[in-house]
């Protein structure tokens, strides 16, 4: 058997499969492991949902930020922005069963040595509060609280982690950490000027950085995977961290990861 974690597929399913012909991936066999973001931005998002779906046993993923939002519209608390491109997934016959089976997914997943998570992990959370709070906020997702949670989702502040938040604040806080954060101070106060996009390195000025840029963030132990960052181009960070956003969706390339060799492969956007 052979584990493999792709990045962002963002409804870009003529992609995928030509990227899982070219690994020879078996779904008897093999295993994919998604770093999130399945719909949204390509125009095949119900394709996408639909054979991960029938995949089985054979897929799993963490929940990115665009299929939280899928959720939010899909289930009536959050309008259609003009840059969706999921409508064939509101309209689809099956679309109850694909929700349902969306929200069941975690914001984490652990893998032998390495942790897989959306956005990253930022400095100021051991693995272990990684853990507990990515559970919380899935427990959430399957209790009656999710409408509470979907309708309050989006926002930038609070800014800065506390344990003392409560309610949809802590909940939007969370998920903001687990899928939409890119550069933080080392503190974890989060960054969300779309100014320094287009870079993880440190603006000497206040601190911010890509969060894995830190030096005493408390996860640098761990191989940790992840997505969501298309901007920095899947270039190197160094040991232990494999970022598998390369930006297929935009023209640039979909990024595939064995598990057991780390080695990649990649399939090239063609119009």
């Amino acid at each position: 058997m052979t584990v493999y974690a792709i990045g962002d597929i963002q409804g870009c399913f003529d992609g995928l499969r030509k990227i899982l012909d070219m690994v020879k991936f078996d779904p008897a066999n093999d295993r994919l492991i998604s770093t999130g973001d399945l719909v949204n931005r390509g125009s095949q998002s119900l394709e996408t949902l639909r054979f991960c779906y029938d995949l089985g046993d054979a897929f799993q993923m963490v929940l990115g930020n665009h299929d939280l939002h899928l959720l939010a519209v899909g289930q009536g608390h959050r309008m259609q922005t003009k840059n969706d491109t999921f409508d064939a997934v509101l309209t689809a016959p099956d679309k109850r069963e694909l929700f349902d089976w969306l929200k069941r997914q975690p914001l984490l997943i652990d893998y032998g040595s390495y942790t897989i998570v959306h956005a990253g992990i930022p400095p100021q959370w051991s693995l272990n509060t990684t853990r507990r709070l990515a559970n919380e906020l899935s427990n959430v997702l399957l209790s009656r609280q999710s409408s509470a949670f979907f309708e309050n989702m989006y926002g930038n502040t609070p800014k800065k982690w506390s344990e003392s938040l409560s309610g949809p604040d802590r909940w939007r806080s969370i998920a903001n950490y687990l899928t939409r954060m890119r550069r933080c101070n080392s503190s974890g106060l989060l960054e969300f000027n779309r100014t320094n996009i287009h870079t993880s390195e440190f603006d000497k000025n206040t601190d911010f950085a890509g969060w894995f840029k830190h030096p005493d963030r408390l996860c640098k132990e761990r191989a940790i995977v992840f997505g969501h960052w298309s901007d920095i181009q899947g270039r190197f960070l160094g040991d232990k961290l494999f970022p598998l956003d390369t930006g297929y969706v935009w023209g640039g390339r979909l990024r595939i990861m064995n598990l057991e060799t780390e080695l990649y492969t990649h399939y090239e956007y063609k119009k």
